[in-house]
């Protein structure tokens, strides 16, 4: 019923709770500039009542039952997207929640915290929480349902983890409704794998192999655009080409298998021209002894079945001509 898709370029994370957020009556399609976010698909039959993305956010987000109204938060920051669903009449609160729950852990995501009702979660409705989060959420005309469940998942990548929050409940007309909070963290600094990266390593391994996978070029997510910490592994191919003035390279980009092959492509293609754009424009290069290639997915290092595997298929590698 319900499909997430791991999308890169590129973290999500979670979650802000506004205090201007109201579900009015049901709405019978999805409004104007909405979209679902391309990780997490809604509830079969869903619509979409409200939307909201921006481009960086901060917000604090309870990772604990809320006790006497103490608050154990985290703060998450990064891209962020909020939608607020209507539920087709004949779902139920434990319906809609088990199919995000199933869903979100299939595909990799680790649960930091999930309650059901006050009885689990807290006194959710206490002046201060309600006023700063819950109260936007559930709409002026909800009760306290026992059946109100709130869920909170992690999914760590190198790039930046991904938090996703899934609240459902149902107003006094017995609507169910969702809010889905995406929040995409701020890439890590360091590199997670580390690999023989200088002039002197990459030559070794072409003469011994014909080819090296590199880790330690970075891009935006979703995106071709070189980062600046990518410098000091193009200035070792640089240096690489220089010192072997006969020597040419294939430069070949490659993903994990997170969203569609057609999109995985064209996105390696364009990562790996983005490096031999980098090495003629900025390094003086000769363009003739460069090509540039994207194989998507299809030359997997490890399997895509976990994080890790995943992270050894994002790469760059070198092949000799």
């Amino acid at each position: 019923m319900l499909t997430i898709k791991h999308y890169f370029g590129a973290f999500v994370l979670l979650i802000l709770f506004s205090n201007n957020l109201v579900l009015a009556a049901p709405a019978t399609k999805d409004i104007a500039g909405s979209k679902d976010h391309p990780m997490v698909s809604r509830f079969d039959g869903a619509v979409i009542a409200k939307y909201v993305h921006r481009d960086y956010d901060e917000i604090d987000v309870p990772v604990k039952a809320i006790e006497d109204q103490k608050f154990t938060n985290m703060t998450l920051s990064g891209r962020y997207t909020r939608i607020g669903y209507f539920n087709p009449a004949s779902a139920s609160i434990a319906a809609v929640q088990k199919s995000y729950s199933r869903a979100l852990e299939k595909n990799g995501f680790e649960e930091i915290f999930s309650c059901k009702g006050k009885d689990e979660c807290g006194h959710w409705f206490s002046p201060k929480f309600f006023r700063n989060t819950l109260e936007s959420m559930r709409g002026p005309d909800a009760e306290e349902h026992s059946t109100s469940r709130y869920l909170l998942t992690k999914l760590s990548r190198p790039e930046g983890d991904v938090f996703v929050m899934v609240y459902v409940y149902s107003n006094t007309y017995d609507q169910t409704r969702t809010w889905l909070f995406v929040v995409e963290s701020e890439p890590l600094e360091e590199d997670l794998i580390k690999v023989d990266t200088d002039a002197d390593g990459m030559a070794k391994a072409l003469t011994d192999e014909g080819r090296i996978a590199l880790y330690g070029i970075h891009f935006d997510t979703g995106k071709s655009t070189i980062k600046p910490e990518s410098k000091v592994t193009i200035d070792e191919i640089s240096l690489l080409l220089n010192e072997q003035k006969d020597l040419k390279l294939i430069v070949v980009g490659h993903t994990d298998n997170q969203g569609e092959m057609e999109y995985n492509m064209k996105l390696s293609k364009e990562r790996a021209k983005s490096v031999v754009d980098t090495l003629v424009n900025d390094h003086g290069i000769s363009a003739g002894r460069l090509k540039h290639w994207g194989v998507g997915y299809m030359a997997p290092m490890a399997t895509n079945r976990s994080e890790d595997g995943r992270a050894k298929n994002r790469r760059v590698e070198l092949v000799e001509q």
